[in-house]
């Protein structure tokens, strides 16, 4: 609180009251911001008790200084469009009784707004700078896991283990008993004897390197109370997994490492174009090959993908002859890591994409495209398809995503949404491009960095988005929000800087 205090006090951009001095919600609402940084990573409840304190601190400022604090950007549109569109399309959906409660997940957008309404220039790159410590934190941890492995590998099960409820198999890893972890079978028995019987549990597991969610596992009071409830017998620890820092999300997990772990590298280049190798470009190239490491430990093929397209993307903006050639160097580099990570973690012939997951995302694509056209206005309505899942020609019993944004989006919510998407994307990325040439010349080699950096953080996100539903997933997806106001703030911070000077020029 004391580091943020001391920014808030000596930031020029804040709103101050008709004394001079910031407002106490001004204050309590960027402490909120910091302590969002610090948990999105981990922990979305984490999060979302961040952000209400940010709107405390906000509903206070407006209180004291009546004023909103919004400002009108190139955004809006689209943004207001594509919400009201969504909106439209829940009323109108196949299922409205599904799609109109989804309409809650959708004012995340919300949080773009706030942050720039809060935010100003030096806070921004303070919280820049948060998150990706605590990226590296999460990606540290992540290393640590895998060393000391996750749950017990099962040698054996009895004819009426209820874990076969579960479809475990010799070979499989028990993790997790109702969200506690289990490093033995004796940690395994105590949870279910300390569940009242009849007793539903949920076990995750962790199967060819996949983890795998099986709730409903019923257990009645005769297993209960038996010696060993479980009936499985191991002693040893998994290190196959794919890495999720402390969450137990591996694909939200990725997403976001690839966003920090991009802002980190535009830091450290910018530092390095402007300032030579000093202690600020060692530290950003330290943090982003940690988080580069981290992405790698997750597994994810498409993730993997996509940062390595950010990452040139930032290097062909920013950097010269051998230092691209190294950059460059680096980031093949990371894929082969993760390439080998994928190879050793997860299902056979996944590395060639042969392997059962990809077969099942094709056909689930197809089967959504091919309904696109049925209502290609408003779309079915957010997760309709999950009433009419078989019905609708999508295959197999468990219910899964469209695993692409675009698709997604046109399928759920119509075409005029999905333009107003790539509408979206496009404008955050031309304003990013724009405010970071307006600070690359600059003193102000911070801004540039992380405007540099987010120039490859949405190249990377929306390659992604082609082949993952990433926009869908609440943690990303106010992340992106998030980056987007601060990008804002930044690019009015220049902006304001370019006429100043240009003024400045026309005086002297």
């Amino acid at each position: 609180m004391a580091a943020s205090s001391k920014t808030i006090a000596s930031d020029p951009d804040f709103k101050r009251d008709s004394a001079g001095s910031v407002p106490l919600g001004q204050r309590i609402a960027v402490f909120g911001f910091v302590l969002y940084a610090a948990f999105a990573p981990h922990s979305i409840a984490g999060a979302e008790i961040a952000l209400a304190i940010v709107g405390v601190g906000w509903l206070l400022r407006t209180l004291t200084t009546r004023e909103l604090g919004l400002h009108r950007t190139r955004l809006d549109l689209p943004i207001w469009i594509f919400f009201v569109w969504t909106i439209g399309s829940s009323f109108l959906s196949e299922e409205p009784s599904i799609s109109i409660p989804k309409l809650q997940s959708v004012c995340v957008l919300f949080l773009f707004y706030i942050t720039q309404a809060i935010v100003a220039k030096r806070t921004a790159i303070l919280l820049v700078c948060v998150m990706i410590l605590s990226g590296v934190a999460g990606s540290l941890y992540s290393v640590y896991d895998l060393l000391r492995g996750r749950g017990v590998v099962i040698e054996s099960m009895t004819a009426d283990s209820p874990l076969l409820q579960a479809h475990a198999e010799v070979g499989d890893a028990v993790w997790r008993i109702n969200d506690r972890r289990v490093y033995s079978t004796t940690d395994i028995n105590e949870a279910i004897k300390a569940m009242p019987a009849p007793a539903k549990l949920s076990v995750s597991l962790i199967s060819r390197g996949e983890h795998v969610e099986r709730p409903g596992i019923v257990v009645n009071e005769q297993t209960r109370r038996s010696a060993s409830p479980s009936g499985v017998t191991g002693s040893s620890r998994t290190h196959r997994f794919r890495a999720s820092g402390w969450t137990r999300h591996y694909e939200t997990f990725s997403e976001i490492l690839q966003i920090l772990t991009l802002l980190s590298l535009g830091l450290a280049l910018a530092h390095l174009r402007n300032h030579g190798a000093n202690a600020r470009f060692k530290l950003a190239i330290a943090a982003s090959s940690i988080l580069a490491l981290g992405i790698a430990l997750t597994a994810m093929r498409t993730v993997l993908v996509a940062f390595v397209l950010g990452g040139f993307v930032i290097v062909l903006r920013a950097a010269r002859g051998k230092t691209r050639l190294v950059v460059a160097a680096a980031l093949f580099l990371v894929l082969v890591a993760g390439a080998f990570v994928v190879w050793q973690t997860r299902a056979k012939d996944a590395l060639a994409l042969q392997d059962s997951s990809v077969s099942l995302r094709v056909a689930v694509a197809k089967a959504g495209f091919s309904r696109v056209l049925l209502h290609p206005v408003f779309g079915h309505g957010m997760d309709a398809v999950h009433r009419h899942w078989n019905e609708w020609g999508f295959p197999g019993d468990q219910m899964l995503g469209l695993h692409s944004t675009p698709l997604q989006l046109a399928f759920d919510r119509g075409l005029p949404a999905l333009i107003c998407w790539f509408w979206i994307v496009a404008t955050f990325w031309l304003i990013a491009s724009r405010a970071g040439r307006m600070f690359q010349d600059s003193s102000n080699t911070n801004c540039y960095g992380v405007l540099l950096g987010t120039t490859g953080a949405i190249a990377a996100f929306f390659a992604s988005s082609l082949v993952n539903y990433n926009f869908g997933d609440a943690e990303v997806a106010l992340v992106f929000w998030w980056l987007m106001g601060i990008t804002v703030v930044l690019s009015r911070a220049g902006s304001r800087g370019a006429r100043q000077e240009q003024a400045t020029g026309v005086a002297s």
